[in-house]
C-alpha cells in the first residue's frame, strides 16, 4: 500500500483515543528497527503503511471512501478551500472601521466558489483538511466555520511569506488556537475600557482648552496606548531592562502623559508657553545663552522607570525624533543593542538580547515611502547590528497628511514592504480593542521565542485633519462624512462590554468623570505655577564650552609592547602571506629612525583607549580591512578562513573591541551608531563612510540628530565620523566629502570637524575624543580622513610624536618658517594639500622661500583663533594671507574660513584664495585635468610661475 493512498478504515477502526497513540508510537519504533516490534505489528505496517495521521482524537475516525473519484474531488476542493482561508482570509477581513475596503478575495473563501455544499463538507472528517485540528472541530464544515472564524474577523494574520518552516507552524497554530493568546477577564476588559477613556479624554481636553494648536492627535488610532501597556508588561515579566521606543509625531503627546509618565500639567505649560522667567527673563531667546534652543512638544522624548516596590524593573525611553518621521528607527534599534551588550571585557561585547527591545511606530505612508524603512529592517538580523527583534507598530489612518493610500505606495497594504524581509504581519481593527491587546500578546510571544521583528497594522482612521488647524474635507469629503457620524473607540468598546454585562452605564459615566477631574486639577497646577519645568532646569546644564585638553600621549615602551602583540597569532593561523609581509613591516615602526604609518597609529589609538578601560565599536562598509586595504584589525585565515583580531588578545585591555562590516547603507548604520552612542556615551563609537561624499546618503542623520541633537533635546553624543576626503583624480564621486557641509552646520560649540595630514595628530585626536566618553562636553567629531595619505611617506610619524605630546590644532610647515621677520606670504590650508605643497617644496629646493610660511589648519571647527593668533605675531612682515584648498570656490572651507582668517589678518594683509573656481560638481572626470588643475593651484601658491601647458579632455 503506497504511503499516500487513502487508508482503508476496516484495518484502522478499532485504533482511536489512546490506542491510536500507541499504534503511532509502535510505527516510530517500527521505521526505526523493524525487529525490534512484535511480529504481528510488522505484518501490520508493512501490509497497510501508516496509521492514519489524527492521533489524540477521542473518537473513532469516521469513515472515508476509498476508491471514491468523486469524493476524493471534493476532498481535494475542501482543502484547497481551508488553504486559501489561511493564505487570504485578510483580504476579507473586518480591520477598517470605516468599511472603505471591498474584498475581491471574500468570494475564494466561500465553500460555493468550489461546488462544494454543506452535506459534501459535514461527510469529509476534519483530520483529512486540519492537521491538529480542535476537538469541537468534527468535519469538513466544523473546519471550514472555524477557519473564516479565525482569519476573516477584525484581526487578520498575513504568515505565507514566512519561509521557516518551524515559524510557521508556531504562527498557524497560535492564530487557530482558541486558548492562544488567552482571552482577556473581566477585570483586564474594565481596566481597558478606562484607559481607552484616559486617552480619548486626553485629547479632548487639548482640542477644547487650546483650541487651533497643534497636537496630532491619536484619536482613531486610540487602543496605540493600551497596546504600548500591553507590551511593557509582556516585556518587563520577560525580563527586559529596557524598552526603548521610536515614533513620529501622531499621537506622541498621548503616548508621553500615559506610557512615558509626563505630567499633564508640563505638557499643558507647553502649549501654554509659559518658560520660567527666572532662568529665561527674556522668551524671544529661550535658551539661547546655554546652548539649547528646545524643540516642539510633539517632537520630544522621555524616560520612565517601571517600578516594583524600591526595585527599578524596566526602564522605558522614547527617543526624540524630529519631523523626518522614520528617521529615528536605527537609532532606536543602535539604543537597543546598545542596551543588550556588555563592554566590561576584552573581545567581542557579549550581546544578550532578553536585556532589551525595541518597539517602533511607524506611519501608514511613510512606512512604505522613506527608504530608511527598508534600511533598518535590512540590518535587523546581521551579525553586527541584529538585536533579537523588533516590535512594529503601523499607526495606520489611511492618510498621508492629506494624501489617499493610492497615491502613497503601490502595494495592497502598508506593511508589505515587510514581507520581503519575512516578517510575520497581523493587521487588526482599531476599533476592537480586545483584537489589538491579543495582536500584541502574539507579537510579544513571537519576539521572545524565535528574537525575531513582527509587524502589526493597526488600521484606524484620522478624526481630525493633518493638524488641528487643517480642514480634512477638502481632499476627502467621502471619508469625512463617515469619520463625522462614527462613534470613537471607546463608545464602541463600552457598548460592547455595557451589552455583554460587563460594565454598567453608571460605571463609564464615573470612569469619564474620574479621568476629565484628574485632567482638570492639573490643568489649575499648571495655571497656578505649581508645575516643574523639567526642560528649562535641564537646558542650563547644556553650556557651551570647549572640552578641556586630557593628555593623550603614550610611553614608548608601552606602544613598543602593545606593538608586540598586535603582530602575535594563535599558533596554526595561517595569515595571507602578502599581507604577513606587510604586517611585519610595522614590528620596528617606533624604533628610532623608524615611521609609524596611518593605520598604525589608528591600530596603536584603539589599543591604548582598550587599555585605558573604554569600549571601542567601529563600523562602515568594509570597516573590517579599511576601504583602501589599510587597516586590517579582522584577519583571516588563509587556509580555512577563520578569523582573529589582535586587538580582542591585548594582554591589557579592559573593554571591548567590535568592528563591523556594515551594510550598503549609510543612514540606517549611521543612525543606528548615534543612537548606540547615545545610550553607551562611555564607548567611543566609529562610523566610517567608505568614501567620505556616501555620507550624502545619511545626511538627515547629521542634520537633524548628530550636528543639533544637543541644542534640540540636549542629547550628548562622543560619535566619531570618518569621511575619506581629498582629490586624487577619481573623479567627482570620490574626491570631496562634503567638509563644507559640516563647517555650514557648525555652532555652539556643537561637534569638531577636523582635516589631518599626519599619523601621529590622528593617533592623539582619537585619544582625545576617547577621553570625552561619557562626559559633559562631549562632543562628535567629523574627521575628513585621507585615502592617498594613507600611504604617503610624508604623513608617517616617528614613534616619540606619540609618546610626547598632544594633538595640535594648527601645524607650521616643518620645511618653512626659520626667518618669520621676512615672510610676506602666508599660506594657510588643510588636508592633503599641504602635503602637495610639501612635495612641491621639497622638489623647488635650492630656492629661497623665506618669503612664505604655510600653516596646516588640522581642526577647522572649533576655529583655532588663539592658535593662529600666535603665529601671526611673529610674522611682522606680512603682507598677505592666502587659503589655499582642492575643492572648487563654492565648497571646502573657504566660505567658512574667510570671514574668520579676514577677522585675524593685520590690517595691511589682505586675505586671498587659491583654488578651483566655482563649479557645480566637486571635480573634474578626466585624471588629465585634474592633474593640471592640482599643479597650477600648487604651483600658484609657492609663485613658481613656470608655464603649466593645460590638457585638452578627450571626448
Amino acid at each position: 500500500m503506497a504511503a499516500n493512498e487513502p487508508y482503508n478504515e476496516s484495518v484502522w477502526t478499532k485504533y482511536y483515543g489512546p490506542n491510536l497513540g500507541y499504534i503511532q508510537e509502535k510505527y516510530d519504533q517500527f521505521l526505526n528497527d523493524p525487529a525490534s516490534v512484535e511480529a504481528n505489528y510488522r505484518e501490520l505496517f508493512i501490509l497497510s503503511g501508516p496509521p492514519p495521521l489524527t492521533a489524540g482524537a477521542d473518537q473513532p475516525p469516521q469513515p472515508v471512501p476509498t476508491g471514491d473519484t468523486a469524493w476524493l474531488k471534493k476532498a481535494v476542493k475542501a482543502s484547497k478551500l481551508i488553504t486559501n482561508i489561511r493564505i487570504y482570509g485578510h483580504m476579507a477581513a473586518n480591520i477598517d472601521p470605516l468599511e472603505r475596503d471591498h474584498n475581491p478575495m471574500a468570494k475564494w473563501l466561500d465553500h460555493e466558489t468550489y461546488e462544494l455544499t454543506r452535506e459534501d463538507l459535514m461527510a469529509l472528517p476534519a483530520s483529512l483538511l486540519w492537521e491538529n485540528a480542535p476537538k469541537n472541530v468534527r468535519n469538513g464544515w466544523d473546519a471550514v466555520h472555524r477557519m473564516r472564524q479565525v482569519y476573516t474577523q477584525t484581526i487578520a494574520y498575513e504568515f505565507g511569506h514566512v519561509h521557516g518552516e518551524e515559524e510557521l507552524r508556531w504562527l498557524n497554530s497560535q492564530a487557530e488556537s482558541a486558548s492562544s493568546p488567552a482571552p482577556l477577564n473581566n477585570n483586564e476588559r474594565k481596566e481597558l475600557l478606562k484607559r481607552l477613556i484616559e486617552v480619548e479624554q486626553f485629547e479632548t481636553f487639548l482640542h477644547k482648552t487650546f483650541v487651533g494648536q497643534k497636537r496630532f492627535s491619536l484619536e482613531g488610532n486610540d487602543a496605540l496606548v493600551p497596546m504600548l501597556d500591553e507590551i511593557v508588561r509582556a516585556a518587563a515579566h520577560d525580563g527586559a531592562e529596557h524598552i526603548l521606543m521610536g515614533m513620529a509625531h501622531r499621537g506622541r503627546l498621548n503616548v508621553l502623559a500615559h506610557i512615558l509618565g509626563k505630567p499633564y500639567d508640563i505638557i499643558f505649560s507647553e502649549f501654554h508657553h509659559s518658560p520660567n522667567k527666572e532662568l529665561f527673563p527674556s522668551e524671544g531667546s529661550m535658551g539661547i545663552n546655554y546652548g539649547w534652543s528646545g524643540d516642539v512638544k510633539y517632537h520630544l522624548g522621555a524616560d520612565r522607570a517601571v517600578r516594583e516596590g524600591e526595585t527599578v524593573r524596566t526602564r522605558l525611553t522614547l527617543a526624540n525624533n524630529p519631523s523626518h518621521l522614520e528617521f529615528v528607527n536605527p537609532v532606536v534599534e543602535g539604543f537597543t543593542r546598545a542596551a543588550q551588550e556588555d563592554r566590561k571585557s576584552p573581545g567581542l561585547p557579549k550581546l544578550d538580547t532578553s536585556k532589551a527591545m525595541a518597539v517602533l511606530m511607524h506611519g501608514d505612508a511613510a512606512f512604505p515611502g522613506e527608504g530608511i524603512v527598508a534600511e533598518t529592517l535590512n540590518i535587523g538580523k546581521l551579525h553586527g547590528y541584529q538585536n533579537g527583534g523588533t516590535i512594529h507598530i503601523i499607526v495606520n489612518n489611511r492618510i498621508g497628511f492629506t494624501t489617499e493610500s493610492e497615491d502613497s505606495r503601490s502595494t495592497h497594504y502598508a506593511s508589505d514592504l515587510a514581507k520581503g524581509y519575512e516578517i510575520p504581519i497581523v493587521h487588526v481593527n482599531a476599533d476592537d480593542p480586545e483584537a489589538c491587546i491579543s495582536a500584541v500578546r502574539l507579537a510579544s510571544a513571537y519576539r521572545n521565542l524565535f528574537k525575531k521583528d513582527f509587524v502589526i497594522d493597526l488600521i484606524g482612521y484620522r478624526r481630525h485633519g493633518h493638524n488641528e488647524m487643517d480642514d480634512p474635507e477638502t481632499t476627502q469629503p467621502v471619508v469625512y462624512g463617515k469619520v463625522r457620524n462614527h462613534p470613537t473607540v471607546y463608545n464602541v468598546y463600552a457598548e460592547r462590554l455595557k451589552q455583554e454585562k460587563v460594565v454598567t452605564e453608571g460605571e463609564v459615566k464615573l470612569m469619564n468623570a474620574e479621568a476629565e477631574k484628574v485632567l482638570q486639577q492639573a490643568y489649575d497646577r499648571m495655571k497656578e505655577g505649581k508645575h516643574k519645568n523639567a526642560e528649562a532646569k535641564t537646558a542650563v546644564a547644556i553650556q557651551t564650552q570647549r572640552p578641556a585638553e586630557a593628555p593623550t600621549a603614550v610611553p614608548l615602551p608601552q606602544l613598543q609592547q602593545i606593538n608586540r602583540e598586535l603582530l602575535t597569532v594563535p599558533t596554526g593561523f595561517k595569515v595571507y602571506p602578502k599581507l604577513e609581509r606587510i604586517l611585519q613591516r610595522r614590528k620596528d615602526a617606533l624604533n628610532e629612525g623608524e615611521k609609524v604609518d596611518w593605520a598604525l597609529a589608528e591600530t596603536l589609538a584603539f589599543a591604548t583607549i582598550l587599555k585605558d578601560g573604554t569600549p571601542i565599536r567601529l563600523s562602515g562598509q568594509d570597516s573590517q580591512r579599511g576601504t583602501f586595504a589599510h587597516r586590517h584589525l579582522v584577519l583571516h585565515d588563509s587556509e580555512n578562513g577563520e578569523l582573529f583580531s589582535p586587538l580582542h588578545q591585548l594582554s591589557e585591555s579592559h573593554a571591548s573591541f567590535g568592528v563591523y562590516n556594515s551594510p550598503l547603507s549609510e543612514a540606517s548604520v549611521l543612525g543606528y551608531e548615534y543612537g548606540y552612542n547615545v545610550f553607551a556615551p562611555e564607548t567611543l563609537v566609529i562610523w566610517e563612510a567608505q568614501y567620505g561624499d556616501f555620507a550624502n546618503a545619511a545626511q538627515v542623520i547629521f542634520d537633524q540628530f548628530i550636528a543639533a541633537g544637543r541644542a534640540k533635546w540636549t542629547q550628548r553624543s562622543n560619535l566619531v565620523v570618518m569621511l575619506p576626503h581629498g582629490y586624487e583624480g577619481q573623479g567627482p564621486e570620490h574626491s570631496s566629502g562634503r567638509l563644507e557641509r559640516y563647517l555650514q552646520l557648525s555652532a555652539e560649540e556643537n561637534w569638531t570637524v577636523a582635516n589631518l595630514t599626519s599619523a601621529s595628530q590622528y593617533f592623539h585626536l582619537l585619544r582625545r575624543q576617547a577621553a570625552l566618553c561619557g562626559k559633559e562636553n562631549a562632543r562628535p567629531l567629523v574627521i575628513m580622513t585621507p585615502k592617498s595619505l594613507i600611504r604617503n611617506p610624508r604623513s608617517t610619524s616617528p614613534g616619540t610624536e606619540f609618546g610626547t605630546g598632544q594633538f595640535h590644532p594648527v601645524l607650521p610647515e616643518a620645511l618653512l618658517g626659520q626667518k618669520p621677520a621676512e615672510v610676506t606670504r602666508l599660506v594657510v590650508c588643510s588636508g592633503k594639500l599641504a602635503v602637495d605643497l610639501q612635495t612641491e617644496l621639497e622638489a623647488a629646493r635650492g630656492q629661497d622661500f623665506s618669503w612664505l610660511h604655510i600653516l596646516r589648519l588640522e581642526q577647522l571647527y572649533p576655529f583655532p583663533e588663539r592658535e593662529l593668533n600666535a603665529f601671526l605675531s611673529t610674522f611682522s612682515a606680512l603682507e598677505e594671507i592666502v587659503w589655499v584648498q582642492e575643492e572648487p570656490k563654492n565648497m571646502g572651507a573657504w566660505s567658512y574660513t574667510e570671514p574668520r582668517l579676514r577677522a585675524i589678518a593685520p590690517p595691511k594683509a589682505p586675505v586671498q584664495y587659491i583654488g578651483r573656481p566655482e563649479r557645480s560638481s566637486p571635480a573634474s572626470g578626466y585624471a588629465d585635468v585634474h592633474a593640471y588643475e592640482q599643479r597650477r593651484i600648487v604651483r600658484e601658491a609657492l609663485k613658481l610661475n613656470s608655464q603649466v601647458q593645460a590638457p585638452v579632455p578627450s571626448t
